[in-house]
């Protein structure tokens, strides 16, 4: 895949975040798609997971990202996506901004892999708020 495809990748894939929707988001990933996020607890493995931590997900929070930069890797399989994020949850007014990176290996055009880093420490006053 070349680069104006992987960006047009992570562009679509990020509208899908964006909208909310679960199963919108679903139809990114590869059936068998592996998900870790800061808040996930370990890997996410299948659909079927991957449908229940984001219906939670989704209950509780409000995001909002953008592409920074996608840089395709050299096997082009798959590439780093740098964003910015607004996060707030769906009970406060607050957000907070985050910038975060995304590894991303992609299988027949859908993500097979998707490790998300960010410090999520940067959430705290949300967390706080909501306790």
């Amino acid at each position: 895949m070349d680069n104006e495809r992987m960006l047009a990748l992570a562009e679509e894939f990020l509208r899908a975040w964006n909208s909310q929707e679960v199963e919108r988001v679903l139809e990114c990933y590869t059936p068998d798609a592996e998900y870790r996020d800061p808040n996930t607890r370990g890997t996410v493995r299948g659909a079927d997971s991957l449908r229940r931590y984001l219906t939670k997900l989704f209950a509780t929070w409000r995001m909002h990202w953008t592409v920074r930069e996608a840089q395709v890797f050299a096997d082009t399989q798959g590439c780093a996506v740098l964003w910015h994020a607004t996060f707030g949850r769906l009970t406060d007014d607050r957000t907070i901004a985050i910038d975060g990176i995304d590894y991303v290996e992609v299988r027949d055009g859908r993500i097979a892999r998707n490790e998300v880093c960010f410090d999520r420490a940067q959430l705290v006053p949300l967390l706080d708020a909501a306790a």
